[in-house]
This record gives C-alpha cells, structure tokens and sequence, in this order.
C-alpha cells in the first residue's frame, strides 16, 4: 500500500478518481469512503489528464511564489533547489512503481493530513492486506520519503545557521561605530546648546525659588532654636537574622553552635577578618573581653581562648554576600534603590516651622565592633544595638509625636526648643552622647555656622588687647595667672584645642594645650640653629598624633622650666588651670569668646593673609586654585589636620604620571608639524595651509594647557597626600572669604564647593560681596 505526506500531494499530483467501469472522472477533495473500517480510498492517480480535467489544488502556484520570494535570501535559495531535485528523483521512481503495479492501487490519507479526511484525524489505523508488491513499494517509499525529510531538514538548518551567521556579520560592524571617538553631543547645533543652557539656568533659578532664604528672616529671641518641628522618629537597623544551618562557628577544630547574641558578636569579627585591626592585640583583648558577656554560662565555660576560634566559614560567606551584591544586576541595584528612597522620604525629613528640611543622620547606627581612628585604646569593644527604650525624642507640643516600633516605647519625649537635636541616647563604648540632627545645609546648622564665624570676626577688633594682656601675665607673681598667660600663648600662636576634662579610662589618652603633662614636652635651648626651642609630641583629638618643635619667647621657656620643675612625666603641666577657668576668662574679656574662637579666628585669618599673599590675577584658573589650595593647606598645617596617605596613592601618581608623559610626547609631535606647516606656508602663500598653521597653533596651546594642568595637579597631590584639606574648610574657614576671592579672581565657586558644600553655605553665597574682608 502507498502512501504519501502531504506535502508531496500538494506539490505535485493532482488527485483523479479512476472508477471500476471506466472513464476519468476528477475525485472530490475529502475522497471516497470504501474500504475496510470505513477507511477513504482515493482512486489510483493518472499521469496525463483530459482535455477537460482541471486541477482542484493551486497549492503548486503557491509554492512557486513562495520559491521566488525564498530567492531572495541566498541561503534558503540553495537549501530549496537542492529539496526540489531531491523530491524530483524521488517522485519519478515512485510513478514508475504505479505503472508496474497491477489493479488498482489504494492509496490511503494520513490521519494528520486535515486537508483530505479532517473528520477522520485522530482515529486508529487499521492496516489492510495488500499485494505483496504494493507492500515492497509502500516499504521502498516510506524510507525513500524519509530520507527526503531527514536531507530536507539537514539542509534547511544549515540555510538556518548560514542566515545567522549573515545578519551576525552586518551587525558586528554597528558596536565598532560606537566605539569610535564621535559623540552625539558634538552634533548638537548652537540652538540646542543654548537650550540646554538655558534649561539649566531655569533649573537652577526655580531651586533658589524654593530654597528656605532664612537669613533674611527676623531672629527668633535668644535661646530659641525654632517654633514649631515634627518628625518621624529614627529609623532602626533590622534585627539580626542567624547564621544558615551550612554556615559552622568552631572552636578547637569541633562545631559550635552559638546563642542568638553570642553568634551576632562572631559576625562581626568574622567580617573583618581581612582588615589589620583583628591583628593588634588591644582589638582582640577587648573583643573577646566583650564577646564573653553575651555568651550564655556554657559557651563562656567552653569558649577561653581566641586563637582556638575559626571563624572562616562565616567569613566566607560574608565574602560571598559582598560579592552577590557586587555582581547584582540593575533590576536588582534599581530596586533596592526604590526602597532606600522610600525611606528616605519617610525618616529623612522633618517638618521645621512648617517648612521642609532634611535630617542629616535618621538612622541608628547598627551595632558593631568599635574601631576608633588612630591607635585608640578601646577599638574592639562591642557596640550594642540600640533599642527604642534608650532614645529620647524631641519636638514639638502640637506635632505628631514619632510612633515607636510595635512592641516598644520611647525612653522619653521632650518639647524643648533651645536645642537643636531631634533624637539623643548614651552610647555604650565611651559612654558619649549621640544625636540625631538636621542636615548641614538646614537652618539650624547655617545659623549656628554663621554666628560662630561673625564671633570670630569680632576677635580681630580686641584680639591685639588680649595678646598684650597674657604677655604682661607671663610676669606675674601668681603661678595660676603664669600658666593661663603661657596656656593663651600656646592657643593663640599653635592653635592648640583647650583639652577637656574627663574621667580615668573614659575616654582614649587624648589631651588638649590645658590637659598637657610633663613627658608631653621637652624643653631645648638650642636645635637646629634655633633658640628656646619647645618639642612637642602627644596625642591630639581622635588620637592624632601632635608632633612640633616651636621656637618661644624668652619669658615662656623661662616659665616652662618653672612649671616642669619637680615634676614627674605623668605629672600635669598645668597644674593650676583648666579649660573651664580658661574659658570662663576669655567670655569676660569678650562676649562669646572660647578658646575654640580662637582657633577659628587664626584659620581663617590666616586664610586670608595667604591668598593675598599667593594669588596673582593674571595666572590661569588651575594656577589659582593651586594657590588656593596652599592657602588652605597652610591652615591644616597650623590646625594639626593630618591623615595618613591613601593606599593608591602610589599607583594614582603613576597613572597620572604616564599621562604627563603622554601628553609631553603630543605636545612634541604637535611642536614638529606646526614648524613644518610654517615652513610649507613660506614657500607657498595659500590660503589652506594658512588655516593649517592656526589650526596647530591651537592644537600646540590645547597640549600646553592640558600638560600645565596635570603638572600642577600632581603637585597639589604630592603636597596634600598627608594633609586633610575638607576638615579646615568645612568648619574652621568663613566661607565668605572663599566666595569673595572666587568673585575677585573669576574662579568658579564650583571649583571650590562642591554641591552639597554650596548648600552648606547657602547663606555665605547669597550675601557676600567682592569687598568681603574678614
């Protein structure tokens, strides 16, 4: 029995029903029903038909204007000729098959040709007993016919790979286009330029609109801070959620498991297992110290030794949490954003006499090992996490008073508005007050600013009269009144901090010009080809190492050797004077006056003298703020602002260094084709290669520009890697004078404050004039 697919019936035959007794008659489409089981049989096809046959199926005229629009794609061309000669071959054998084979033949539908017996599809075939040569024919045909479709798809899937491969081609080119060095902005014309800029400039316009001008607002009475404020409380850490159960603490090489508080403690030293703090003994004594209070009485009974500890399976899967959310991809980075600005909005803003502005620190800081800066005694210790009952809450009678966290109350809520504070609460390592307040740019911060830098300024009307008086004090007969003159002297001259009193082992062994002790100074008549030479070296704030040879007067080494005089090194060198009696003389000497003035009118008067010393109008703007920044250099230098140099400092200023030396090269080359354009434009006066000799002009003066910025910002590097250059501007300079010399120079402030600092000082921006003197 034949059968064939259906596509070789509709690419090729027309179907013609023969009847028993004779005459050629066409077949409907869906056939006879005949046969066993009711099966359709369709009559044996004829190879030539009559005159007034007509074919039932234009299925062959479709394939043909399939074949030509095919032509078009040179792969599936190939795969279709080579289809069509392969189906030919094969269809020839088959009809000689139906010549040779006598009666009539049976050829039966497909169950899936729908086409023919649709209502038939899906019912059971039930074979018939054919000729044995009708069989042998039906056998050859099937495996012809398969092996057609098995070369068909062959040859289809390689047109297939053959296509891929054509449009990956014409796409490769388009990513080496936009590689190029061709931006789109540069295409922009002038109109949309000017647009843009003046985009910005209504931008920028519309945000002062907005902007809470408070300075130019009524002063509320002395003492009060504001009128009406309302916020939401701080925001809180999440819990701690415990260690998954593949993730082992053990100690002597045995797995332990730890309770809740004892397993968080161990996270946190786990976390900084790749830093040096866990190598210093005093980091792991007071670690471990810690940690045993949060063990339960088994664990501490267990747990005796450090060294015992392995923490590296925690550590590594601290190490593959940082780089999951290193390898996070931007849905993921995006959505975590969202949720950090919805916070943001909710905790980071408060409600300051009915206007809008931000809180700087919302957050509670989650708990952790103490760090300290420098070399300080208590980094280690364990910084415990803070709950709702340890804060207390500041605002307004008639606000929304902040809701604690479900579960929790408030350690208590006060409505005092002569501070400045949102939140407060004792922390457990030093034992020091911790607030939560507005962001820099607010009101209550711009206005504590501003008052403190108009009280200095008011220290340079009187600050000659105060210098004349601790001179005269230096001589006198009461030894309390020699040591503040000499204490005085040092603030004035050293811009020393006064010290502040503390309790034994409050605080880090830090001490201030009141607090300083004997082993603190050693005394030289002569070093270095200088006289009276005083050495100074202990620890400052935040354990910044002091360290200063400084020639004195006279009188002041004279009273050194007095003070110093049977005394041991642990002894205080001013044993008669601390900061309060200094503090409580200087108010009566000027209303407001600290010591702290005192160290805000010398950075900023000293500011002022070296811009004026170091700034020349006629330099370019990167020249300026080299001067700029050696001005401001000069104070750190006086405040004992240091820092230690960042770890890339080195391969920074090798990088930058072989741009130097690049860009020297192209300043070269650039030099050589001006000379030869000049040369060509001698022997020949076109005006072509007159353009070309301007156009290397600007090309040389673009190099020298470029190569004289880069040298000058390697130099401000290499002068400022252990110099701390923010702390002094941000809190110990006028920004006005800033502003004035940015306005006197034509410097852009921008290339003085960045955004945030220009917010910060917002009020200085507005109101300071050129002539601004301090």
């Amino acid at each position: 029995m034949l059968r064939f697919s259906h596509s070789q019936v509709r690419e090729r035959w027309l179907f013609v029903g023969v009847s028993g007794s004779g005459g050629n008659k066409l077949s409907e489409m869906g056939g006879e029903k005949g046969g066993k089981n009711g099966k359709t049989k369709r009559k044996r096809p004829s190879k030539e038909l009559s005159s007034g046959d007509a074919p039932r199926s234009k299925k062959p005229e479709k394939d043909e204007d399939e074949a030509v629009k095919m032509s078009e794609k040179d792969q599936k061309r190939k795969a279709s000729r080579k289809v069509k000669t392969v189906k030919t071959e094969t269809l020839e054998s088959e009809m000689e098959d139906f010549v040779s084979t006598p009666g009539h033949v049976t050829v039966k539908a497909e169950p899936d040709d729908g086409d023919f017996v649709a209502e038939k599809k899906g019912k059971k075939r039930v074979r018939e007993s054919e000729p044995t040569e009708a069989t042998a024919c039906s056998t050859s045909t099937v495996k012809k016919r398969k092996k057609m479709k098995e070369e068909k798809e062959e040859v289809e899937a390689e047109g297939q790979r053959n296509e891929k491969k054509k449009k990956k081609r014409i796409k490769e080119p388009k990513p080496e286009k936009s590689e190029q060095p061709v931006s789109s902005k540069r295409k922009k014309t002038k109109e949309e330029i000017e647009a843009a800029k003046l985009l910005k400039i209504k931008m920028k316009e519309e945000e002062e609109k907005q902007r809470w001008r408070w300075w130019e607002e009524e002063k509320y009475e002395d003492g009060v801070k504001w009128k009406f404020l309302e916020h939401k409380g701080p925001y809180f850490p999440p819990e701690y959620l415990p260690l998954p159960d593949n993730v082992k603490f053990y100690y002597n090489g045995e797995a332990v498991q730890l309770s809740p508080a004892a397993e968080e403690a161990a996270l946190f030293f786990a976390q900084m297992l790749d830093h040096d703090y866990t190598t210093k003994d005093v980091f792991r004594n007071n670690f471990f110290k810690d940690w045993r209070k949060e063990m339960s009485l088994e664990e501490r009974m267990l747990i005796t030794d450090l060294n015992k500890c392995d923490f590296g399976e925690i550590f590594r899967m601290h190490q593959e949490r940082v780089q999951a959310r290193r390898n996070m991809s931007k849905e993921e980075k995006q959505v975590i954003k969202e949720a950090n600005q919805k916070i943001v909005e909710d905790y980071g803003f408060c409600l300051l006499d009915h206007h809008r502005e931000r809180i700087g620190n919302f957050k509670i800081e989650p708990p952790g090992l103490f760090r300290g800066r420098g070399d300080h005694p208590k980094q280690g210790m364990l910084k415990k996490r803070l709950q709702p009952e340890d804060i207390i809450i500041n605002c307004s009678k008639e606000s929304n008073i902040p809701q604690p966290p479900a579960g929790h109350k408030w350690k208590e809520v006060r409505h005092d508005n002569t501070v400045t504070w949102l939140a407060s609460w004792t922390e457990n390592v030093q034992g020091s007050c911790k607030y939560i307040m507005l962001n820099a740019n607010s009101k209550l911060k711009g206005e504590k600013d501003w008052e403190k830098y108009e009280v200095a300024r008011r220290l340079k009307g009187c600050v000659e009269q105060i210098r004349t008086q601790y001179k005269q004090d230096l001589k006198s007969k009461q030894m309390s009144i020699r040591q503040r003159a000499v204490a005085l002297y040092f603030i004035d001259k050293l811009a020393l901090r006064a010290g502040n009193e503390k309790e034994e082992g409050e605080t880090a062994d830090t001490v201030g010009c009141c607090s300083l002790r004997v082993e603190h100074i050693a005394l030289h008549p002569q070093l270095d080809g200088e006289q009276n030479v005083v050495e100074f070296d202990f620890l400052g704030k935040d354990c910044i190492r002091y360290y200063n040879k400084v020639p004195v007067t006279k009188r002041v080494f004279k009273n050194l050797k007095i003070f110093m005089n049977n005394k041991q090194g642990g002894d205080d060198l001013f044993d008669c004077l601390n900061t309060s009696v200094l503090n409580k003389y200087l108010t009566s000497l000027m209303a407001g006056l600290t010591a702290k003035v005192f160290r805000t009118y010398n950075a900023s008067i000293t500011l002022q003298e070296q811009l004026k010393e170091l700034s020349t109008m006629s330099d370019n703007v990167p020249e300026k703020l080299l001067s700029y920044n050696r001005a401001n250099r000069a104070v750190a230098v006086l405040c004992n602002h240091q820092r230690a140099p960042p770890k890339t400092f080195e391969q920074s200023m090798a990088n930058l260094q072989a741009k130097i030396d690049s860009r020297k090269e192209q300043l070269a080359l650039a030099k050589s084709e001006l000379k030869q354009a000049k040369k060509e434009l001698v022997s020949g006066s076109d005006s072509k290669l007159q353009a070309v000799v301007e156009k290397k002009k600007k090309t040389v003066q673009r190099c020298e520009e470029q190569l004289l910025r880069m040298e000058i910002q390697a130099t401000d590097r290499e002068e400022n890697k252990q110099i701390s250059l923010g702390t002094s501007k941000l809190n110990y300079l006028d920004p006005r004078i800033s502003v004035a010399w940015c306005k006197n120079m034509e410097v852009p402030l921008e290339k003085i404050y960045n955004k945030t600092q220009r917010d910060k000082f917002a009020w200085a921006v507005d109101m300071t004039e050129m002539d601004f003197f301090f």
